[in-house]
This record gives structure tokens, C-alpha cells and sequence, in this order.
């Protein structure tokens, strides 16, 4: 599985911005799905996770409310809505396909390049 991450660019603190992960290959409706942020200097830390259906999700406590997850097993693509961002938010995203549902990152097989978000306040 190839994944590549877009979406990411320059928003004003407030504002919204949705990223995008796009995989190849036929099999993508097999894998759970997760989203990750390593900013400059940081550890890379979980966001948010679906399950290959779509019906679940799960979130870090920074981003709940505000982050939304989802999934287009028709397009083989991932989704990340980022609302009401914050300069915390700032980061570069990375998307991650496995098999399990999980926020622990071992346990993704595959990752995308990243995406890098800015957040000006």
C-alpha cells in the first residue's frame, strides 16, 4: 500500500483545513486508518484512527471536538477535517494504514509522506 498525504498549507489561527490521504492498491478497505503530527523538536503523536469500515473512530484528547475522521472506501481515500486550529495544531501529518485500531504507531504497517500544517496566530 502507497499512501500520499496532501492537504496541508497555511491557516490563521480559527481556521479550517482538511487533509486528504490517498492509497493504492485494491485493498484499502482492509486496513484501519490513522493520522499522526510530529512537530519540530516533538515526538510524532497520535491524532486520530478509523476502523476499515468507517463506523469507528477514536481521538486524542488535544483534537476531539474540533478534528474529524473519515473515510471513502470508494476513492480509497482518508480524511482529516481540522476545525477551530489552533498554532499547537502546527505539525507535519502523516497518514498510516494497518491492521489493527489502534493509537499506538508500531502497530501501523504503512505511512504516508506527510503534510505540513501552519498555523499562524
Amino acid at each position: 500500500v502507497q499512501l500520499q498525504a496532501s492537504g496541508g498549507g497555511l491557516v490563521q489561527a480559527g481556521g479550517s483545513l482538511r487533509l486528504s490521504c490517498a492509497a493504492s492498491g485494491r485493498t484499502f478497505s482492509s486496513y484501519d486508518m490513522g493520522w499522526f503530527r510530529q512537530a519540530p523538536g516533538k515526538e510524532r503523536e497520535f491524532v486520530a484512527t478509523i476502523t476499515r469500515s468507517g463506523q469507528n473512530t477514536y481521538y486524542a484528547g488535544s483534537v476531539k471536538g474540533r478534528f474529524t475522521i473519515s473515510r471513502d472506501n470508494a476513492k480509497n481515500t482518508v480524511y482529516l477535517q481540522m476545525n477551530s486550529l489552533k498554532p499547537e495544531d502546527a505539525a507535519v501529518y502523516y497518514c498510516a494504514s494497518g491492521q489493527r485500531f489502534t493509537t499506538n504507531e508500531n502497530l501501523y504497517d504503512y505511512w504516508g509522506q506527510g503534510t505540513e500544517v501552519t498555523v499562524s496566530s
